[in-house]
């Protein structure tokens, strides 16, 4: 888990193109926040000396000092009520919860007064507070190590949901993020954190709150978000091997949501898959086909399929491969609509 280290190597950087691991690339683009701005402030259990559990804040406590970088108490309602009364008081706090099933301790702080507080003043109170959740599977953790809850988040009026797929999203959605003048819950896909990939630092490709075509099809469109995107890339290069093209969507923002590119993608395809690691019932997925069969019914050849983890308790490690969705599932899906 060291393997984000602070800096960039002089061999991996070709003008504004650097390849790096997406948590460096988180650490690069807190770093490069916390330098534009002295009111953006990083908190949470381990962040600073030791540079958190997967060391995406490594070095930043050196280098910006324990007031702007700080470990806190095991204690995450603590922690997000004073990143609110920071708010109050003009920072920026970036807030570390150090694994998914932490969370819970704070939901009440979360959902109960950060998500409120703007709406509660009629817009005289600004809650520029990000909550950083390394999330999901594939990492072999054990309870509460190993969950996906962004259902939670996005049912919250009030809230920003987002979460990178790649490297150079993670650079630039951290500090959009930053920048807004909105709570973000700022969902990290744990099982990325040591991929590599190019990262633009010149300039954004997409703004924060954007979906995008990373893969062009003509017969499927296969929607997801986080680490699931790069199981969809999967699932299409197999697929093109048996003379399936698919278009893969990652969607990027999970609330708001921009459809505009996922319903012009089912437009012209006709069909699609939504995949994702958190239980099926009641989740992004769902909203996500609900509101493709209302927006575009009369283009649809086929029902809109989802791939889901299971609606139970997240498994034990050994078990975690049956839970989570794999190219095979996806593939089978992409059958039955191309069968119906």
């Amino acid at each position: 888990m060291t393997e984000a280290a602070t800096t960039t190597r002089p061999s991996e950087v070709t003008g504004a193109l650097t390849t790096m691991p997406l948590g460096r690339a988180l650490n690069a683009g807190m770093r490069a926040a916390l330098a534009a701005d002295d009111h953006v402030l990083l908190m949470g259990e381990d962040i600073g000396r030791l540079g958190g559990v997967f060391r995406v804040t490594e070095g930043l406590q050196a280098e910006f000092g324990e007031q702007r970088v700080l470990d806190t108490p095991l204690a995450e309602s603590g922690i997000i009520g004073t990143a609110i009364g920071l708010a109050m008081a003009g920072f920026r706090p970036v807030v570390e919860i150090q694994f998914d099933g932490f969370v819970f301790p704070g939901f009440d702080q979360i959902t109960t007064q950060l998500a409120k507080l703007t709406n509660r003043s009629e817009g005289r109170l600004q809650m520029p507070v990000v909550i950083r959740i390394p999330y999901g599977g594939h990492i072999g953790a054990v309870e509460h190590h190993q969950e996906s809850p962004e259902a939670y988040f996005t049912h919250t009026a009030g809230l920003r949901v987002v979460s990178p797929s790649t490297a150079n999203d993670a650079y630039w959605m951290i500090q959009d993020a930053i920048a807004s003048p909105d709570p973000v819950v700022f969902l990290e896909p744990k099982a990325k954190y040591w991929a590599k990939g190019e990262v633009d630092t010149s300039s954004r490709a997409v703004p924060l709150h954007a979906s995008r075509v990373v893969r062009r099809g003509t017969d499927v469109t296969l929607v997801g978000h986080g680490a699931m995107v790069t199981t969809l890339l999967q699932a299409a290069a197999l697929a093109e091997g048996e003379g399936t093209s698919c278009e893969v969507v990652d969607l990027r923002s999970l609330s708001p949501i921009d459809y505009g590119p996922i319903l012009d993608s089912v437009r012209r395809t006709g069909r699609m898959v939504y995949a994702q690691e958190a239980p099926g019932f009641t989740s992004v997925g769902s909203e996500v086909a609900a509101t493709v069969m209302e927006r575009a019914f009369y283009a649809l050849e086929a029902p809109v399929l989802r791939v889901s983890g299971f609606d139970v308790p997240f498994p034990p490690a050994k078990l975690e491969g049956v839970y989570l969705p794999d190219a095979d599932r996806i593939l089978e899906a992409v059958d039955r609509v191309l069968a119906h």
